[in-house]
């Protein structure tokens, strides 16, 4: 059975200039996941991430205690959700069904729970009929990516794999809910409790995929404690 590890990239830089970027607690956390994987035997055949740094600088840290080298495939298709995007135009839309959205807004979603709350309502607006703005990238061109994307890599390295994908939380969501046959509407229920830098588990044969388990941080949890580090987050 070929294996595929679903893995959100290290804690980025919430509320700076430049989010996509590993904070100091993402960089830790990506070298402590190539610990795990290194401890426990997890070699890579390949491994596979999105286009955004965060994604690419976790898999170089994680990848830099495997054995060997490991290929690397570049694929936009595994990039996060845009949520700038979608807060920019879908916003406007969401308030007027939800006045609170608004007030979140004013205060300019510093907070990381008002960020994510916000996130929530524009998320679930975004996967909905309702939802119909050319402007954005559609949930039904989004999800039918990731899917495709999932499929070609299990179509490409083939039978008795292991491999990595280093991605993001809402990309995360939206194959756990496509491997366990459940609509948009759903996503959002794995997108809110992903943790940075958590380890999902998928088995595949043929185009058959099923999920192990999800989200799992107990490494961090684990490894942190080892050396007195705090090594768990959200944000």
């Amino acid at each position: 059975m070929a294996e595929i590890y679903l893995i959100r990239h290290g804690q980025a830089s919430f509320g700076s200039e430049d989010y996509d970027r590993l904070s100091p607690l993402g960089t830790r956390q990506a070298e402590v996941l190539g610990e795990y994987l290194r401890e426990h035997g997890i070699q890579f055949d390949a491994v596979y991430s999105g286009d955004l740094l965060r994604q690419r600088e976790t898999a170089r840290l994680a990848l830099a205690s495997q054995p060997g080298e490991v290929p690397h495939h570049v694929d936009a298709r595994f990039n996060e959700i845009q949520n700038d995007e979608q807060l920019k135009y879908l916003v406007p839309e969401v308030v007027k069904t939800n006045p609170a959205v608004q007030a979140l807004m004013d205060r300019g979603l510093s907070s990381s729970k008002d960020y994510q709350k916000v996130i929530d309502a524009v998320f679930n607006y975004w996967v909905s009929p309702a939802c119909d703005d050319p402007r954005i990238q559609s949930w039904s061109e989004y999800s039918g990516a990731v899917r495709q994307g999932l499929s070609e890599v299990m179509a490409t390295q083939g039978g008795g794999k292991t491999l990595g994908i280093f991605t993001s939380g809402g990309t995360i969501a939206t194959i756990v809910s496509q491997v366990l046959g459940l609509s948009g509407e759903h996503a959002y229920k794995f997108y809110e409790p992903v943790f940075n830098c958590s380890v999902s588990q998928l088995f595949y044969s043929g185009e058959r995929v099923s999920l192990s388990y999800f989200n799992d941080r107990s490494f961090l949890q684990v490894l942190g404690a080892r050396n007195g580090e705090n090594l768990v987050s959200y944000r």
